[in-house]
């Protein structure tokens, strides 16, 4: 646990008690620092005082002696309506930061790798710490990935900390600054909380604000908002990347990656953790953020094939019967759940929960490679409209049903390369815990699935 020293014998507050406000509490309490807490969940503050801290609620407290406030990006401080202990804490001129600030403030030394986007910030996270890993480097993970950031190791100047970065997150960033910054895409989401897609982009954009001396921003060219950023002039060398075109970059619309001289570094359609050309591009940007790290390319390349992938992203649970049971959880949004949906022809589709803007009507032109959808949770009728008179559909109400039903129409139809596809283009909250636990309970599902097994 890094320990924020410059806060010892000063208040601070901490305002939500999920997994990164509990962490923070404890970084700060054992800094020195006088800890107030609070959480508008009456349980987490119980917890918390059971726990030995100081619940304060800061709604009403007077706030005018506080250093800073640690905030929780889950919870809304500007759009679409502020909590009133962020009014109340900017008024009094306190600080709102979240704990990746006090990471960057806490190890100076370090270096520190940024990663944001839409989709495929897990995997590119965790692929170019991988790479890192694998050729020698002293490397942290986390962030909005896993591990909270006060919870990773203190490291120093031969230390990297690789972390994936939210919108949420990285509005409440003040002195944090980057050696590599990476943009992935930017596709609409959120959009209540940034008030549109404007505001948006620029939460997004605002990494490359934080950029070190010689700093290197790597930057997805495939969408428009990729595009502008590269058309803006940046205290940064620029990498573009891109898995549509060849350009003055690192690219592999083909499939083989080509890095900057123009030379032929890898073909990814070989490694089958990495399926499908959004992977391609996860892998490329994994590439670029890592050679400007002083990663040969050799040590890129065997790094690569060694990634074993992440759960519940295009993770292969298994195959029962010949039919294959994929768990792509985590497409929270159709742009994700497209991803998914381009790699495979014959689609037991999934889908359903809390829906995102725009729906799934974005995923009409993939509508032929699905064989049959089964809809569940809160967006049914929402997605059997769309789908209606398109895709055949059952309503199946929740997930076991869905598998079950799923798993009876592949075995009907015995179709070559049949896969049940779990990619739900939608949040879990409505049934689940979290993306994670979706994807926990259809594993379990399929695990308990009778017939005869192949190798997943």
């Amino acid at each position: 646990m890094p320990l924020v020293p410059f806060l010892d014998g000063k208040t601070v507050a901490v305002m939500g008690l999920g997994k990164s406000g509990t962490s923070a509490a404890r970084a700060l309490a054992a800094s020195g620092a006088s800890v107030w807490v609070w959480d508008d969940n009456a349980a987490a503050r119980a917890q918390a005082e059971a726990d030995g801290l100081v619940v304060v609620d800061l709604a009403t407290a007077e706030l005018s002696s506080l250093a800073l406030v640690l905030w929780s990006p889950g919870i809304p401080h500007t759009y679409p309506h502020p909590h009133p202990a962020a009014d109340r804490a900017r008024a009094a001129g306190v600080p709102l930061v979240c704990d990746v600030e006090l990471l960057a403030r806490a190890c100076p030394r370090a270096r520190f790798v940024g990663i944001t986007g839409t989709n495929g910030k897990s995997t590119t996270t965790t692929l170019i710490a991988h790479i890192l890993k694998a050729s020698g480097r002293t490397v942290a993970v986390g962030g909005n990935l896993g591990t909270p950031a006060l919870d990773l190791d203190a490291l120093g100047a031969d230390g990297v900390y690789v972390l994936e970065l939210s919108s949420y997150q990285l509005e409440l960033l003040d002195q944090a600054r980057f050696d590599v910054a990476v943009l992935l895409n930017v596709t609409p989401d959120h959009l209540a909380r940034h008030g549109g897609m404007d505001g948006y982009f620029a939460a997004k954009a605002s990494l490359f604000d934080r950029l070190r001396p010689g700093a290197v921003a790597v930057i997805g060219a495939d969408d428009a908002y990729g595009r502008r950023l590269l058309a803006q002039p940046l205290d940064a060398a620029m990498v573009a990347v891109s898995v549509e075109a060849p350009l003055a970059g690192v690219h592999a619309e083909a499939g083989t990656l080509i890095d900057e001289s123009g030379a032929a570094i890898v073909d990814l359609t070989g490694f089958p953790h990495l399926p499908g050309r959004h992977n391609w591009q996860n892998a490329a940007i994994a590439f670029a953020a890592t050679r400007a790290l002083g990663v040969a390319r050799e040590e890129i390349v065997e790094a690569i094939a060694s990634y074993p992938g992440l759960a519940h992203r295009q993770e292969l649970v298994g195959v029962v019967d010949g039919i294959a049971y994929v768990n792509d959880s985590k497409a929270t949004n159709a742009d994700a759940a497209e991803k998914a949906m381009v790699c495979y022809d014959t689609i037991y589709w999934i889908i359903g929960g809390q829906a995102k803007e725009g729906g799934i009507t974005s995923l009409t032109a993939l509508f032929p490679r699905i064989r049959r959808a089964f809809l569940i949770g809160e967006a049914t009728e929402a997605f059997a409209a769309t789908l209606d008179g398109q895709v055949a559909y059952e309503r199946c109400g929740t997930l076991d049903v869905a598998v079950a039903q799923a798993r009876a129409a592949a075995l009907a139809e015995a179709l070559p390369g049949a896969v049940v596809l779990l990619s739900p283009a939608c949040a879990s909250w409505d049934q689940f815990k979290s993306f994670e636990h979706r994807g926990d309970v259809f594993r379990a599902l399929v695990a308990a699935l009778p017939g005869d097994r192949g190798q997943a």
